[in-house]
């Protein structure tokens, strides 16, 4: 089981890009410099995308401008879906860069408009770009463990698709659980096979809790010694390509898991639920942590 894990923080991204509630430039920054004070240090902060797509991220640029220099040690992650987005993000100061590739065929052309071998192609030219430009570079592969439009997702599929990743050079695989069906043995099964085709390549893990799995899943990732989870903060979120898929699991609710484990993360759970129902109130709803609502043991957010 991992000694430590890292947390990647998606709430500003994929957190933001299902909600109703458009948030301007300066909300966004006031929330992720809300996540870096509570210790957050992989921040996803903005989505290359076309904003006729994804309305709620047509102000990227605008919010890593306003962001300004990463604090020492922390990074800002940019999500790219294609070549025009890679040439947006490269001149922006986001230092990371996030790639993305459906594991099924209807699933990447709802997210993407083309194939999967069109944009594992197009991955394969912009990894290697973008590592040229000093970014550092991640590959998700989207719905890994299942699809809303084919169901049931090959473990060998995804493995082929991570191992094409690795073969190019990319820093990091993530494997998205994109509308929240996976359960822990699936989790153990594709992480196999996936360390199978791409070697010593660390593998990050991405979980919906669309049926109440995600903490399981985590736990489960664990488990198999994955040492990067990713989370939102109060839970916010959702693919608006993926129908049903409900909120990312909770970044608060991951941290409970990990301090009651005396795993350490280096994020604070009470200053991230805080985060969590401030958030809330600028989407003007009761996001799903259930930290925040519950507070923590012996004692947490809610003074209980």
């Amino acid at each position: 089981m991992s000694e430590r894990i890292e947390l990647v923080e998606v709430g500003p991204r994929d957190g933001l890009q299902n909600e109703d509630v458009i948030l301007d430039a300066a909300r966004k920054v006031e929330l992720i410099e809300r996540c870096v004070a509570a210790g957050a240090r992989r921040i996803e902060v903005a989505s290359f995308v076309h904003p006729g797509r994804v309305p709620q991220m047509a102000d990227a640029e605008a919010v890593v401008e306003a962001l300004g220099p990463a604090p020492d040690g922390v990074s800002y992650i940019g999500l790219v879906l294609n070549r025009r987005g890679l040439d947006r993000a490269l001149d922006t100061a986001v230092d990371s860069l996030n790639f993305v590739v459906g594991a099924t065929e209807g699933f990447n052309r709802a997210n993407s408009g083309v194939s999967i071998d069109e944009t594992m192609q197009e991955i394969e030219e912009m990894v290697p770009e973008a590592a040229g430009a000093g970014r550092f570079t991640s590959v998700t592969v989207s719905v890994a463990f299942g699809c809303p439009y084919e169901g049931e997702v090959a473990a060998r599929r995804v493995a082929d698709l991570a191992g094409r990743a690795a073969a190019v050079g990319t820093d990091e695989i993530a494997l998205g659980d994109t509308i929240g069906v996976a359960v822990p043995p699936d989790v153990a099964r594709v992480v196999e096979a996936v360390r199978a085709q791409s070697g010593e390549m660390p593998i990050r893990l991405h979980f919906h809790d669309t049926r109440n799995t995600a903490i399981a899943n985590a736990y489960s990732a664990l488990e198999v010694g994955v040492g990067i989870l990713d989370a939102s903060v109060g839970g916010a979120g959702g693919c608006p390509f993926a129908p049903n898929a409900t909120g990312n699991v909770a970044t608060e609710d991951v941290l409970y898991l990990l301090d009651r484990m005396g795993i350490p993360s280096g994020i604070d759970a009470e200053a991230t639920a805080a985060t969590g129902r401030w958030l809330g109130e600028q989407l003007r709803k009761q996001l799903p942590s259930a930290l925040a609502i519950a507070g923590g043991f012996p004692s947490g957010p809610s003074g209980t």
